[in-house]
């Protein structure tokens, strides 16, 4: 794809995972990076991954029109990475995905900002049990009434050091004799590489072809549910069981975990998750992927092992269980 000269990016929610990878891939392509999150002193530790100057972190809440417009100010482009996992006293998926995303359009289209990128997920879906997926949605619909242009980039679960997937059952399974498949495990996932998730926006961003255009990101490979858990028994020398576990179960017990969010602990497991859990998280036939932005996808076995040992008794000098 051709890409236009870099300018002014400003990337709602640049602190996090995604985000620290997207300012670096952004930041080698020459653009100016204005990372805008609640909490500004989380994206120091990016500066030194640009030149000085090229990253700006500003302080928004963008459920607050005038900090997004402030936010945007002098910006050509826009990212929004914003999105949560669980829903917690007023943060919920209405005002973080929905109304968030539409007041981010509303400011790019008023501030003349030339390219809007939405990140999505798959699995969005307007007719969907899931109050996640149908907010993802709703969100992607609320850009494209304000601004038709804008891409929506839609990974499938994303994996790498610091992630919120490996780590999570990788981090149960070093205190639990055994791990749940929730619905038998047969739930089928396509797990993209945070690297490469980063390297699409980035160039979806700059290429003036990718205008209104939606791209599903999915790795290498198509695993299930149980496929991933075995990986992660095998990368840290764990031995726990896995013991299925019905869907109706698994929704109870997550409406349980769920109260732990009422004292500010994040839910190892929420009744939505489970909910999503039962149905799969792969690219759709023919939708438009990592290929058409020119990417060759990294799999999961090449990286999991390099972020996986920490899990392992001894660390990654542990010796392998004998086969």
């Amino acid at each position: 794809m051709n890409e236009v000269a870099p300018g002014l990016v400003t990337v709602f929610g640049g602190s996090g995972f995604v985000g620290s990878q997207l300012v670096q891939a952004l930041a080698k392509r020459g653009w100016r990076v204005r990372i805008a999150c609640r909490r500004p002193d989380r994206a120091w530790k990016l500066q030194t991954s640009g030149t000085v100057g090229q990253f700006q972190a500003v302080r928004c809440d963008v459920t607050r029109p005038a900090d997004v417009e402030a936010a945007l100010r002098g910006a050509d482009a826009a990212i929004n990475l914003v999105g949560i996992l669980y829903e917690s006293g007023r943060r919920s998926f209405q005002s973080l995905h929905v109304d968030a995303a539409r007041n981010i359009a509303e400011a790019c289209a008023a501030g003349g900002v030339g390219r809007l990128v939405q990140v999505s997920a798959i699995g969005a879906n307007a007719g969907s049990d899931s109050d996640y997926a149908r907010s993802k949605a709703a969100a992607e619909t609320a850009v494209r009434e304000v601004k038709p242009d804008t891409v929506v980039i839609r990974p499938s679960i994303v994996f790498g050091a610091g992630d919120d997937f490996l780590n999570r059952f990788a981090a149960l399974a070093s205190m639990a004799p055994a791990l749940p498949l929730i619905g038998g495990g047969r739930t089928k996932f396509q797990p993209v590489y945070v690297a490469d998730v980063a390297e699409a926006i980035a160039r979806a961003t700059a290429a003036p072809e990718a205008a209104g255009r939606t791209f599903e990101l999915g790795g290498p490979a198509v695993m299930t549910f149980e496929d991933v858990l075995k990986l992660i028994r095998r990368e840290t020398y764990r031995r726990f069981a896995l013991v299925p576990l019905p869907f109706f179960m698994a929704r109870a017990i997550g409406s349980m975990a769920q109260l732990s969010t009422m004292v500010g602990i994040a839910p190892v497991l929420t009744r939505d998750q489970v909910v999503l859990l039962q149905s799969d998280n792969v690219v759709a036939e023919g939708a438009e992927g990592l290929a058409a932005l020119g990417i060759e996808p990294t799999g999961i076995e090449a990286i999991a092992p390099t972020y996986l040992w920490r899990y392992r008794r001894g660390g990654q000098f542990a010796d392998a269980p004998a086969t």
